[in-house]
């Protein structure tokens, strides 16, 4: 089935036209006396949401994250400046994210119940954003050099992402290394579209985001700095992992599902009989809807001033040029 988001590549092109589009404008009205910088960035990516954690009930941010589930995210971006303290900047990045109950060490606590669910899912995010970088200790910078400087940052701003969770089905229990990797949200899993669950609503795949960050940047080079950022993205949907209320009756799956995709949302709706667990659990919680999904990175960036000829850098060039005979 042809995909309905932008695959890397295409990333990547678009990243092309971001650099040509600022050589050829780097002397716009808006940004005239402006700077430019584009980079790219790598670092480990984590999920936070309803699979998955540690011991006790789940909690905010690092406290819950599962180091073995560390996936790598990776991006590009570009930056603008109407001045030097602050900063305009367009990014793209893809990540991949996991999480499974089934990583979890129960120690008796309220992980017990996560580890007993045997959720799993995965999936793939692209993202694009737009964010305001604050730079304050430009402030109190004495030279306009950047050769060796450190400044340190605070970032905010607003995008969009693409997710597809997807889970692993069984379709042999006597031989569980055979599995296939499927589409959740298409099982409706949780009633979604349902009339019998009509407070269970079909989630878009295309969300909103809020990305927060920290970070600092060493220049090395006058025209080069490498750096590292903490970006947490807020969402509005807790539904990256295809989990969020309660287990549905799975009697109702035929009448809006295919024959060949009943069985496995019948599993994948209730994994608990795949650690041996037969239990009444209809109308019982599976997540928690009361706290919508995030995700974070932290980042290794490098950079590049793009307009080092005009601007800021003109002048210090000039004092290092030889003197004309």
């Amino acid at each position: 089935m042809k995909k309905n988001f932008p695959r890397y590549k295409s990333v990547l092109f678009l990243f092309g036209v971001i650099l040509l589009s600022s050589t050829l404008f780097s002397q716009s009205v808006l940004f005239k006396n402006g700077k430019y910088e584009a980079g790219l960035g790598f670092g480990p990516s984590f999920f936070l949401g309803d699979l998955g954690g540690t011991q006790g009930p789940g909690k905010a941010f690092v406290r819950d994250v599962n180091l073995p589930l560390t996936k790598l995210a990776k991006g590009i971006f570009f930056m603008a400046y109407p001045k030097e303290w602050i900063g305009i900047r367009l990014a793209i990045n893809h990540s991949y994210l996991e999480g499974d109950d089934n990583i979890i060490n129960p120690k008796g606590g309220e992980e017990v119940f996560r580890f007993n669910r045997n959720l799993y899912f995965q999936s793939q995010v692209t993202e694009a954003y737009l964010a305001v970088e604050f730079l304050p200790t430009v402030w109190i910078e004495k030279n306009p050099d950047l050769l060796g400087k450190i400044r340190p940052y605070g970032l905010a701003g607003v995008g969009v992402f693409h997710f597809n969770p997807k889970g692993y089905y069984y379709p042999d229990l006597t031989n569980l290394s055979k599995r296939q990797l499927v589409e959740l949200k298409p099982l409706k899993l949780e009633g979604q579209g349902m009339a019998a669950y009509p407070n269970s609503k079909e989630y878009s795949l295309w969300q909103l985001e809020i990305p927060l960050g920290v970070g600092a940047k060493y220049y090395f080079k006058e025209n080069a700095f490498v750096g590292l950022e903490v970006l947490y993205r807020k969402t509005f949907t807790d539904y990256m992992d295809d989990v969020s209320t309660d287990y549905i009756d799975p009697s109702f799956f035929p009448a809006y599902l295919s024959a060949a995709d009943v069985p496995i949302a019948v599993q994948l709706h209730n994994r608990e009989p795949l650690k041996g667990l037969i239990r009444p659990y209809i109308g019982t919680i599976r997540g928690n809807p009361k706290e919508n999904d995030a995700f974070f990175s932290f980042l290794i960036r490098l950079g590049w001033r793009l307009n080092w000829n005009n601007g800021f850098g003109s002048s210090i060039k000039n004092q290092v040029k030889c003197p004309k005979s």
